[in-house]
């Protein structure tokens, strides 16, 4: 039986330590996040941290890069590198970059990323290599709701449908909040399952938070034939940490070392 609160609680820890360490960084997207990572590494994704560039894993591209922290720490705790690494986060010559670079050849990551719109297309293209090669790999896409503003998003979506990529599965972090304010706000992306399913794709929405309903998302993704997925996660930016949660202000700030303590508390008693 997989502790899915436990592990959600520790790769929170490793979040909030190596931010507050580093003394930059994103700390509300890469929280909220962190149980659709938890339920992907340590229940659905053919993976063997042991065996990082196995043939026939699963992938994940992290398309909103400056989240890094959440993949980072999920990793970590997965076994792909020491957890004492985190502490290295964002420093020079780290492996730990603050958006993840393919260069450092950190185990576990399949791609550089952070320039937002990028993602699905790279994604899409492993995806239909897989296919080609006729191997069993599938590919999920981690994006952000603002990031949905982009048109290089809509141009992969529909390329992906076209194509019938159904190894392809993308997850989407709707918190309803980016840099500058609320996404409605700053440009409207609703109705975004109806947009979705209008360019070909089985469109999916759960609570971003709610393990069951990932599983159940993540099994109908890898049961659909002929087309690709998208799973819109309804999200908590800052989830974990009530004094902070849907606040926009912590999209890319940290905490300092006494607010660690009492994030760290609140963990604890949320748990």
């Amino acid at each position: 039986m997989i502790d899915y609160q436990g592990k959600a609680k520790h790769i929170r820890e490793l979040i909030l330590t190596s931010l507050t360490e580093a003394g930059s960084g994103h700390t509300g997207g890469s929280l909220d996040l962190v149980d659709v990572f938890t339920v992907l590494y340590f229940c659905h994704l053919r993976h063997d941290p042991a065996q990082p560039k196995w043939e026939d894993r699963d992938k994940v591209v992290l398309s909103i890069g400056h989240t890094a922290p959440v993949l980072y720490a999920t990793l970590a705790a997965a076994g792909y590198f020491p957890e004492e690494e985190m502490m290295t986060l964002r420093k020079l010559g780290s492996r730990l970059q603050g958006h993840p670079s393919y260069a450092f050849q950190l185990p576990g990551l399949e791609t550089c990323s952070g320039s937002l719109g990028q993602g699905l297309g790279v994604a899409l293209g492993m995806a239909m290599a897989a296919k080609m090669d006729g191997k069993p790999n599938r590919v999920f896409c981690v994006m952000g709701d603002g990031e949905q503003q982009e048109g290089s998003v809509w141009e992969a979506a529909m390329a992906a449908a076209h194509h019938k990529v159904d190894n392809l599965c993308a997850i989407i972090d709707r918190n309803r909040l980016q840099i500058d304010g609320g996404t409605e706000q700053v440009m409207g992306i609703d109705p975004l399952k109806d947009k979705w399913t209008a360019f070909g794709w089985r469109a999916i929405e759960i609570d971003g938070h709610d393990f069951d309903q990932i599983k159940m998302a993540l099994e109908l993704a890898d049961k659909t034939v002929d087309r690709p997925t998208v799973i819109i996660a309804d999200t908590v930016m800052g989830k974990g940490v009530p004094s902070i949660e849907n606040n926009n202000q912590w999209h890319g700030k940290v905490p300092t070392a006494e607010q660690l303590g009492v994030f760290l508390g609140e963990l604890r008693v949320e748990s």
